[in-house]
């Protein structure tokens, strides 16, 4: 009796047919997700600035008076009495992209402005790069 075993396995064109697949499908589906990371940190600076804006009004409350600074959201002031913090974490005052959020006091747009500058870390700009602020 003669039975012919059928070999085992992929052949090289089968593999580099998978291989040429498996790349078309990566070329489509990477640049998508690569872009969601940066609308992420853009609705995380949304957030943040939002969270940062209630920790300086409880502040407020607490103590009569606005900071004078971010960092007095995290170390009480010397001046400050009723101060019953820290109203955030240390790692709260730097936006998405590493850059410490900026503060007035006064404020241009509300009594306080906490503004992030975006991705570039430069005023204005547009898409991810554009600021995001509590005047909004």
């Amino acid at each position: 009796m003669n039975i012919k075993q059928s070999s085992q396995g992929f052949s090289l064109v089968e593999l580099l047919v998978v291989l040429i697949i498996l790349g078309l499908i990566a070329g489509l589906v990477v640049p998508n997700i690569m872009g969601r990371g940066e609308d992420a940190k853009a609705r995380t600076a949304v957030a943040e600035v939002q969270r940062l804006s209630m920790a300086v009004d409880e502040f407020y409350l607490d103590t009569g008076r606005a900071p004078r600074e971010l960092r007095e959201l995290v170390e009480q002031p010397g001046n400050a009495s009723n101060w019953n913090g820290p109203y955030v974490n240390n790692s709260n005052l730097n936006d998405p992209w590493g850059n410490p959020y900026q503060y007035r006091f006064p404020g241009q747009q509300r009594d306080f402005d906490i503004i992030s500058l975006g991705a570039d870390g430069a005023a204005g700009g547009e898409g991810r790069d554009s600021d995001v602020t509590n005047a909004n």
